[in-house]
């Protein structure tokens, strides 16, 4: 029994990314070249021993808290900070995060949505209701961390050099009931703040758009540094990223197609606020 035991816990820790266990391991090494215990580390950067355990172990991911507060402490000179961003990109559902690697280097990114507010654009309250509803059920611990993975995201709207964003979302998405009255209202306002941006345009594509070419489902045509152009659809938990020129040109045409049938950005602002007075 105790071998079974000990079979299912090395199984668990083998489930821990690479990148959670590397960081862990750095932040020890800082950690005894300074001359600190974990209970002094833990009062220095305001956490407790276990959670600062958990991070040594790679059991827990370090929160960007914890990183800014242990490189001033220990004096990592940057180097756990580095890898914050791998740390939050594995909290991300793994056949998501080989396509959020490639947004991470985007200098475009279109997508259309017809069914939920899009990741870049949800309210933390919002991706926890859609998280919660997950099938088979997700752990809190899980949920928490890929709130915070998709939160993290977003940092991708106010990037500087800026990237070219555009969104159509699907009306559907808007008048979705997900959550009580009150994270209806502060998604809606959300989506307002977030299409003033300068580089965002957000369009609608209308209930009773009739047929058009997004009737076949959500899809992403994104642009990289290297001016590499990929594509990305996802249903059910699986995602696919397309590399292949010929169909990654057929959703620039398509997504082109889309942007004329939606609701232009002003129309778009329009409906969005007198759904936000209809709350």
């Amino acid at each position: 029994m105790a071998n079974n035991s000990r079979t299912r816990r090395r199984e668990r820790d083998d489930d821990h990314p690479a990148i959670w266990v590397g960081y862990g391991k750095l932040a020890k090494l800082f950690r005894t070249k300074n001359g600190f215990t974990q209970q002094e580390l833990a009062d220095a950067v305001g956490y407790s021993c276990e959670q600062v355990a958990s991070i040594e172990q790679g059991r827990r991911p370090a929160k960007a808290a914890f990183t800014e507060a242990a490189e001033r402490v220990l004096g990592a000179g940057g180097v756990l900070a580095e890898l914050q961003e791998d740390v939050d990109r594995a909290k991300l559902p793994k056949f998501f995060q080989d396509f959020a690697s490639i947004e991470a280097e985007a200098v475009s990114r279109f997508a259309y949505d017809p069914l939920v507010v899009p990741g870049l654009l949800q309210t933390p309250e919002y991706a926890r209701a859609l998280l919660c509803g997950h099938c088979p059920p997700l752990d809190e611990e899980t949920i928490d961390q890929r709130v915070d993975a998709r939160i993290s995201r977003q940092s991708l709207l106010t990037r500087s050099p800026m990237v070219e964003l555009s969104f159509i979302v699907g009306e559907l998405a808007l008048r979705n009931p997900v959550g009580d009255a009150q994270l209806m209202q502060a998604r809606l306002q959300h989506l307002i703040k977030a299409g003033s941006l300068q580089n965002v345009e957000l369009q609608v594509m209308p209930a009773e758009g009739g047929v058009h070419v997004g009737l076949n489902g959500a899809f992403v045509l994104l642009e990289t540094l290297e001016h590499q152009h990929y594509g990305y659809v996802e249903a059910q938990q699986v995602g696919l990223v397309i590399s292949d020129p010929s169909k990654v040109s057929a959703f620039g045409l398509r997504y082109g197609k889309l942007r004329s049938q939606a609701l232009n950005v002003e129309e778009s602002a329009r409906l969005i606020e007198r759904l936000v007075g209809a709350e």
